[in-house]
């Protein structure tokens, strides 16, 4: 049997890498300029090897019946690790995956290819303009997993585009992001005080220490306009190999402080990560 060999290409958006894990037979990791990207078991889907992918999986977990199909638009496609894990838990969903990176897409889906049926239609577009187009009421899920380079692009952390994320989500709908920041969390806290102006219910899932201020790091923010299930996800993600915490309700406001919403004129991408942190995008 022939060993895998790593592939590199020229993207749109900088070299891409896949890499294949020596450990689990049909496994890669994408990297996008030398950071991890996505993580991809062929053989089993459900498998999420990053922390940030185990928290988004356990919100996707709990947000409906386990089993019950779901309406997901992801913005931003990487490796397509959750598009595949919600069509292996969740049979018979209808996903949308928009990848600025045509390239990249390429590269994926030609190396590491989607299950026949699976319910995954991937298209080729700016994050926000394709979700103003989007129509209203159209997801049961929203995923924001976008990052350029490693930082979340300004124009995707604004009110305007939190008013747009919260039209195209059902009554009921969840929206997801993945975020990065450090002490003293100006990014973060302006996500936490735009997302509280239009949603009811908001919870952040991150580790310990990086809620402490003590490394940079990844947080999962879920906004809702009901309540969000935090007990279970809080059991779920202490479980986890690296235990994160679930900060919600008085105690997120309190983290939020006095953060305004952030107007589009007043956008700024997520903070540059340290040199050798590891896990965004």
């Amino acid at each position: 049997m022939t060993e895998p060999i790593p592939v590199t290409r020229a993207v749109d958006h900088g070299t891409a890498k896949l890499m294949p894990d020596v450990d689990r037979a049909r496994a890669w990791l994408l990297t996008v300029d030398g950071a991890p990207q996505s993580y991809v078991d062929l053989d089993e889907p459900t498998h999420l090897e990053f922390e940030y992918a185990r928290r988004l999986g356990h919100v996707l977990d709990t947000v409906a019946e386990p089993g019950n199909p779901l309406d997901v638009l992801h913005l931003g496609g990487g490796a397509l690790t959750l598009p595949r894990y919600v069509a292996a838990t969740r049979p018979g969903s209808r996903q949308h995956v928009v990848e600025a990176d045509r390239g990249l897409l390429d590269l994926v889906v030609t190396h590491l290819p989607l299950p026949k049926d699976a319910g995954i239609a991937l298209h080729t577009a700016d994050a926000r303009s394709w979700l103003e187009a989007a129509p209203a009421g159209s997801a049961d899920v929203l995923i924001a997993d976008v990052f350029g380079g490693s930082r979340v692009p300004a124009h995707l952390t604004s009110l305007a585009y939190a008013r747009e994320a919260r039209r195209v989500l059902r009554p009921g709908g969840v929206y997801l992001a993945n975020l990065a920041d450090a002490a003293p969390f100006a990014f973060l806290r302006s996500q936490l005080a735009t997302f509280a102006a239009l949603f009811e219910e908001l919870a952040l899932i991150a580790e310990p220490a990086v809620l402490r201020g003590r490394r940079f790091g990844n947080a999962v923010l879920v906004a809702s306009h009901d309540p969000v299930d935090t007990a279970t996800l809080a059991r779920l993600t202490a479980s986890d190999a690296f235990p994160a915490r679930v900060e919600h309700g008085a105690g997120l406001r309190r983290f939020t402080g006095t953060a305004a919403p952030v107007r589009d004129e007043d956008a700024v991408p997520s903070p540059r990560p340290p040199e050798g942190a590891f896990g965004i995008g």
